[in-house]
């Protein structure tokens, strides 16, 4: 007999809803919200997951730093975002992540996004800061503890090389032009949740990439082939149709007072 399935399409914006909701959901995750600490670090997709963390909206567009915008890699400056969210058993604390961090065990959880995804299904994350960004803040701590990290990532990231490889490749100093913020890039070693994992967390279903890309907005969007069992689907559509229409605002820097150098800068020309 036939397994019955379903396709559904979602945007980016849509995608990062999903994901967020499937994090949200993580066993480690419960238990570090009612027992220890959660770190969710500034990104585009963690900004979703934030909000299904907290049960609340936030600012989402302060809640970014190293961007991709249509003129190149970019970055949010400091005074126009806000800091990582932490929260410790339950509730959101004002603390330096630095300080937090040397209270974290392996029963906590540090939430990072992702800039790349290669066929292994290791992450990537972009490196615009000479000391290593967030990355080279973490690494060693949630490395060494065994700190759950979990990297939360859409399938428009998916990149067909290795990460490995291009970790030796790439580099601040290695670009002689670059269209935005010359990068770095780092491996993330973390459980990857995209919106493949994300139905099955969600719904008990299995899904698979179909396809991707679009127009008219849905640049970036992801087909899914679903399948599983009547009820299982049926919980798809509740889901597609709650996450659809998802919109993320629109972020823009001003390269005119961006104090990162690149061929953008005022001062570069």
């Amino acid at each position: 007999m036939r397994m019955p399935q379903a396709q559904i399409t979602l945007t980016s914006t849509e995608s990062k809803r999903l994901i967020a909701k499937a994090v949200a959901k993580l066993p480690e995750v419960l238990n570090a919200l009612r027992n220890g600490i959660v770190i969710v670090a500034v990104g585009t997709t963690n900004a979703f997951v934030a909000e299904e963390l907290l049960g609340h909206k936030i600012d989402k567009e302060k809640f970014a730093a190293g961007i991709v915008l249509p003129k190149g890699t970019c970055v949010l400056p400091a005074e126009k975002r806000t800091k990582e969210i932490i929260i410790r058993k339950g509730k959101v604390v004002d603390d330096k992540m630095e300080d937090v961090l040397l209270d974290m065990t392996s029963n906590d959880v540090f939430i990072k996004g992702a800039n790349a995804l290669d066929p292994s299904w290791m992450a990537g994350v972009f490196l615009a800061s000479r000391r290593g960004g967030t990355v080279g803040k973490i690494w060693g701590i949630v490395t060494s503890r065994g700190v759950n990290l979990i990297v939360a990532v859409g399938l428009e990231k998916f990149i067909p090389s290795k990460i490995t490889d291009l970790t030796q490749l790439a580099g601040i100093d290695k670009a002689s032009f670059s269209t935005g913020v010359p990068i770095g890039i780092s491996p993330l070693l973390g459980k990857v949740i995209t919106e493949l994992e994300a139905i099955n967390i969600l719904t008990g279903a299995d899904a698979i990439a179909l396809g991707k890309g679009g127009i008219s907005g849905a640049e970036g969007s992801v087909t899914l082939l679903v399948r599983g069992a009547t009820q299982q689907l049926a919980r798809v559509k509740q889901l597609a149709a709650a996450i659809k229409c998802e919109r993320y605002p629109t972020i823009e820097t001003d390269c005119a007072t961006c104090d990162f150098p690149c061929p953008l800068h005022k001062k570069r020309g």
